[in-house]
């Protein structure tokens, strides 16, 4: 390549590694120049990067919530326990999200939660208390609608998100928010006293733990609320994993026993129908199944000629005993015509 432009073909090895050093040399200057003078824009540059790998193909869960309608206890359990420990992770940091919600939270293509929108979110110092109104209406814990409604109330902490955890927990077991009405105070008004109920038919099949647990989140005195670590110690969660399943083997034994009797029972009113009374043989015979077979076969090899020329015909008036009002009328004008006199 060198010899082709002209240039030192003897020494083209040599000024080949020559380039190669002085382009590494300069890139590293550069490199460490940019990392001493702008430490910031590094960092910038990776949290960047990290976000943009995070990719949630499922959209959110308030999506996923709306297409199933309610969710078993099994994937609440999944989901709540994941965003309790996200809620933990940045609790430990010092962070208040503030609006957490089924639509600031995605899902992955393994179901898995993704906590997001911290637009809201700030930093919590040590003994420090928040005071501003910020958060979706149906969600806002009672003490930040207190400090806001009301003079001489102290601020709010971590403790308004996991209440926003308990309106979530009741929005997936049962497919509605807890507090909700058409008119906006009505509902503040429900938040406020925690008014809400496990009544609706929804509960029917919900076992008590998950409602303990939602009874301990949505606490109107924030100091007796749960904390991330107190809820993710709750039985709901540590149920399922240190419960034992024993071998029932005497119920599995009746239970085939008794699907055992039932098949042979069933096969036995196939191959053996129940008996037939005389008397309804006499009075409607064609109301039978396996005579009304009997008949129709014999019927039709007899008197298919004529029985599929006539139209509306009635399989059961062939058995009749009086002829039909129509045909009497029409046998009368045939014989009437030919001069014959009627056999009936």
């Amino acid at each position: 390549m060198f010899k082709r432009w002209g240039i030192l073909g003897k020494w083209e090895g040599r000024v080949v590694v020559v380039i190669v050093v002085v382009v590494v040399v300069v890139v590293v200057v550069v490199v460490v120049v940019v990392v001493v003078a702008v430490p910031a824009a590094a960092v910038v540059l990776v949290v960047v990067v990290v976000v943009l790998l995070f990719l949630c193909k499922k959209g959110e869960l308030f999506d996923y919530l709306t297409s199933v309608i309610s969710l078993s206890e099994k994937r609440t359990r999944i989901f709540m326990r994941q965003l309790l420990q996200a809620v933990d992770f940045f609790h430990q940091q010092d962070v208040v999200h503030r609006d957490l919600k089924p639509e600031n939270i995605l899902l992955d293509d393994n179901l898995n939660i993704k906590v997001s929108d911290f637009g809201f979110a700030t930093v919590l110092e040590k003994g420090e208390e928040l005071s501003e109104l910020c958060g979706t209406p149906g969600y806002l814990a009672p003490e930040v609608l207190a400090h806001s409604m009301y003079e001489n109330v102290s601020g709010y902490g971590k403790e308004v998100d996991m209440w926003a955890c308990g309106v979530i927990m009741y929005t997936l077991l049962c497919g509605a928010p807890p507090f909700w009405h058409r008119r906006q105070m009505m509902m503040l008004r429900a938040i406020m006293s925690a008014d809400y109920t496990f009544n609706t038919p929804e509960w029917d099949d919900i076992t008590d733990a998950p409602k303990n647990l939602i009874q301990q989140l949505l606490v109107v005195n924030p100091q007796q609320r749960l904390t991330a670590q107190q809820a993710l110690a709750h039985p709901f969660f540590c149920g399922q994993v240190c419960e034992e399943k024993k071998f029932q083997g005497k119920t599995k034994f009746r239970v085939g026993a008794h699907c055992i009797i039932f098949f042979l029972r069933l096969g036995r009113v196939t191959k053996h129908p129940p008996p037939i009374l005389v008397s309804t043989v006499r009075e409607n015979p064609y109301s039978i199944k396996i005579m009304r077979k009997a008949i129709d076969a014999s019927a039709f090899g007899m008197y298919k000629h004529w029985v599929k020329r006539v139209e509306n015909q009635n399989r059961a008036a062939m058995f009749e005993h009086t002829l039909r009002e129509d045909w009497r009328r029409g046998s009368l004008s045939i014989l009437r015509e030919e001069g014959g006199r009627p056999r009936f």
